[in-house]
C-alpha cells in the first residue's frame, strides 16, 4: 500500500519561468524520487486564473469562497 497526499496551494517562481519548465522541473523531481502525480496545473498571473488564449478567467478567491461555501451559491 501507497501513501496519497492531496495539495492544494500555490508555488511561485521568478517570472522568467514558464509554465512549461515549471511543470517539467516539478514532474521531474516527483519521478526521481519514484513518485507519481496525477492532477492538473493552472497559472495565475495578479490573482487571477488564465486561460489558455492568455486571457483571463475567475479570480481564485472566488474558487475559494465556493469551495467553504458550496450549499449557498
Amino acid at each position: 500500500m501507497r501513501n496519497e497526499f492531496e495539495i492544494q496551494g500555490c508555488i511561485e517562481v521568478p517570472p522568467e519561468v514558464t509554465e512549461d519548465e515549471f511543470w517539467n522541473t516539478f514532474i521531474g523531481f516527483v519521478e526521481s524520487k519514484g513518485w507519481s502525480f496525477g492532477g492538473g496545473i493552472q497559472e495565475i498571473q495578479d490573482g487571477y486564473y488564465i486561460l489558455a488564449d492568455g486571457s483571463r478567467d475567475q479570480y481564485v478567491l472566488d474558487e475559494c469562497e465556493y469551495e467553504q461555501n458550496p450549499i449557498e451559491l
